[in-house]
């Protein structure tokens, strides 16, 4: 399950760990010690060390313990803006993150054809429609899809799970345009090994 790890020249260069300021290297000893490595991208955003601050409170908010939004919604929400986006890091992390939270790889290979698939009930699929109509860009949330969404969610929840939604829309572009290699969490979607093949982007 995690044996994939690629070795791709990122379009920006991390820096030696002892260069970033001080107050910043705390979160890179903790990622140290929960994923055994540090991160390319804290090390890429740490460049501009408030704007990696800002980036850490925000993901901290949206992922925290007492979050409303069930944590295997969370990671199926971010593995699918992922897969979208393309970004190799991104879907490498979220889905060893999925597998954790569910227990087995099964809605991770699922996920990219949901809608085909027995595996997701009535409320993931009208999460998973929501995120793929704020993701492509051809697509609109309509009044029917949000009216769906209110059957399963009051409206704070539904501002929190749009917050996640943009936020790893956010996270995921700016890996994917910076080239940002997964770290070999787990075994990439099949689709996407194929993309990183042809495009190595």
């Amino acid at each position: 399950m995690f044996n994939i790890c690629f070795d791709y020249d990122m379009r920006v260069t991390e820096k030696p760990i002892f260069s970033y300021p001080w107050y910043l290297r705390p979160f890179f000893w903790n990622q140290k010690r929960k994923y055994g490595q540090v991160l390319k991208p804290a090390l890429i955003w740490a460049r501009v060390p408030r704007l990696f601050a800002a980036i850490a409170i925000l993901y901290g908010v949206l992922d925290r313990k007492s979050s409303p939004i069930d944590p295997v919604l969370r990671s199926l929400i971010t593995v699918r803006v992922s897969q979208i986006n393309e970004c190799r890091f991104c879907i490498d992390i979220n889905s060893a993150v999925l597998a954790k939270r569910t227990g087995s790889m099964n809605k991770v290979e699922a996920l990219e054809r949901w809608q085909q698939s027995e595996l997701f009930d009535n409320k993931e699929r009208v999460v998973l429609e929501y995120v793929e109509a704020v993701t492509y860009t051809d697509r609109q949330v309509d009044d029917d899809l949000t009216q769906r969404l209110y059957e399963y969610f009051n409206e704070d929840e539904i501002v929190e799970l749009t917050g996640l939604i943009a936020f790893q829309n956010l996270s995921s572009k700016f890996n994917s345009a910076l080239d940002l290699p997964a770290q070999g969490f787990c075994r990439l979607p099949e689709s996407a090994g194929h993309n990183n093949e042809k495009s190595n982007v």
